[in-house]
């Protein structure tokens, strides 16, 4: 009951007025990046970081909630209608989407979908709601070795599944530990990695890295393939209805979806890619009508889409509760808490539980104002991809440069701005991830604090960081998530190796 009492003050506060206005802004602007391609959530708060540092906090997370929420929305309309996602966890819900849509069965592909996303927002945001005060009572046990070895998994996590190999993953990573490491030590005083720059010596602003390498980085992608045809606009006609059929099609992976969505985005570096693949293996997996699959099957637009946005709700789980960001976009929501003065994690509940009460809230509430705007404003959310590009990205250029000098009105600022947007633009060329260096440059710092008190307590006897059963459990995870992936691919290509001679024996034969 306490749990319902507090959720009920959340609703209290997320349906203020002007709170109301800010969810109706952020589901907007969410579901139009979410449909532009390239442009995501977590590049969209960091640019309204500077921004909303006068508005409450309350309203500006109530806001990036439906940011968060939009985005993931709006990724499935051209996903479906144009075969490019907006968001990398709309790629799967592409692979049939599009197809139903080319087949003159687009409307129905985007009412499952926006439905589905529906249903598995809300499950999702109601096992938030009764799970997160649970782990958030849990963490008090955790010690600064327990506390260190959790970040050592979301660490080895992060690099390991969001690079295209562990190589660049842990390069991304590396990189943003060494931002994190610039500036004052706050326990011995010592400058560090400042090369005699006083704007150095409270180190690198985590909006300006994310700025860079999103923004600008990003920028400098498309221009510099500037050359290539734009997407042709798919036309789209017909009502936003599906058929009787189709909802008895629809309903269980819908379901499904969302028990495989939240658990896996609740995880370190779960994110939204992994649950909808799985998703989409299962439906065609336990599917009555294989044939449909890879021509254009409504159950492989249902499942995806939903374990889309169940992850969504997840990924708040370890943010809210630990203070631990597992995607890009947990990453600027922790540096939009901080910039409030404010540390995610269990004394949150106790010490601001109408900003966070009300934020929960707001995602039951984002939930219904994104299927009024879904179902039957598909088309104008199309015509947004009407905008040349490059009126787009300059304009996100001016909007990125005033908003960081703003911020601290520093020349540095700006001067770091352009040399990490250099760095984001070769990260994006060579497909080195960027979550792995957000991730890095925010929990680094606090990774060494959590490593020095351990060693503190136990007069520097290293055995402490493996001396409860948390810590040794975390870690040794942590070996696991570095080991079992190679071992893997070592075994797969053996077993590709040993059957090529069976098959080239038996064609012989």
């Amino acid at each position: 009951m306490d749990i319902l009492n507090q959720l009920l003050g959340g609703f209290a506060v997320a349906l203020q007025p002007m709170n109301l206005f800010w969810a109706f802004v952020g589901c907007g602007l969410g579901t139009a990046v979410g449909v532009l391609p390239g442009i995501g959530p977590a590049l969209t708060i960091a640019l309204l970081l500077p921004v909303t540092a006068q508005v409450n906090p309350a309203s500006a997370f109530i806001m990036f909630a439906g940011i968060l929420y939009g985005a993931l929305y709006g990724g499935s309309t051209t996903s479906i209608l144009l075969n490019t996602p907006g968001e990398s966890g709309s790629v799967m819900t592409a692979l049939e989407g599009n197809r139903m849509a080319r087949r003159g069965r687009g409307a129905a592909a985007l009412a499952t979908a926006a439905i589905g996303s529906f249903v598995a927002g809300t499950i999702g945001t109601l096992a938030l709601t009764f799970l997160a005060p649970a782990i958030a009572e849990l963490a008090f046990v955790f010690g600064p070795e327990d506390y260190f070895a959790l970040m050592i998994l979301s660490f080895t996590s992060v690099a390991v599944v969001m690079g295209r190999s562990m190589v660049r993953g842990f390069a991304a990573l590396f990189f943003g530990l060494a931002l994190g490491t610039i500036g004052i030590d706050t326990q011995t005083g010592q400058t560090r990695m400042v090369f005699g720059t006083l704007e150095l010596l409270d180190g690198i602003p985590f909006t300006v890295v994310l700025v860079s390498l999103f923004a600008i980085g990003e920028t400098l992608y498309v221009a510099s393939r500037s050359g290539a045809a734009p997407a042709a606009i798919n036309p789209l006609s017909g009502g936003s209805w599906m058929t009787k059929q189709d909802w008895k099609r629809s309903w269980k992976p819908w379901l499904r979806g969302s028990v495989i969505g939240f658990p896996i985005g609740a995880l370190p570096a779960g994110g939204t890619e992994i649950p909808t693949f799985l998703s989409y293996a299962l439906e065609r997996r336990l599917t009555p009508h294989p044939e449909e699959f890879g021509q254009g099957a409504i159950e492989g637009v249902a499942g995806p889409e939903a374990a889309n946005n169940a992850a969504a709700a997840g990924i708040l789980v370890p943010l809210l509760t630990l203070g631990l960001p597992s995607t890009a976009t947990a990453a600027v929501l922790l540096a939009a808490f901080q910039n409030y003065g404010l540390q995610p994690g269990p004394l949150l509940f106790a010490t601001n539980p109408d900003l966070l009460w009300g934020l929960i809230a707001s995602l039951y509430i984002g939930n219904v104002i994104l299927l009024i705007l879904n179902l039957p404003l598909v088309g104008i959310w199309v015509r947004l991809l009407l905008i040349p590009r490059q009126y787009i990205y300059g304009g996100i250029v001016v909007f990125a440069m005033v908003g960081v000098w703003g911020l601290s009105t520093s020349w540095m600022d700006l001067a770091l701005m352009c040399g990490l947007g250099l760095v984001g633009y070769v990260a994006r060329v060579h497909d080195f991830p960027i979550a792995p260096t957000l991730i890095g440059l925010i929990l680094g710092p606090q990774a060494e604090i959590q490593l020095r008190r351990a060693l503190a307590v136990s007069q520097n006897d290293w055995s402490v960081l493996v001396g409860t059963p948390i810590a040794a459990t975390l870690l040794g995870i942590a070996a696991l998530v570095l080991i079992v992936p190679p071992l893997l691919a070592r075994l797969r290509r053996r077993a590709s190796a040993e059957e090529e001679p069976a098959t080239s024996a038996g064609r012989a034969g």
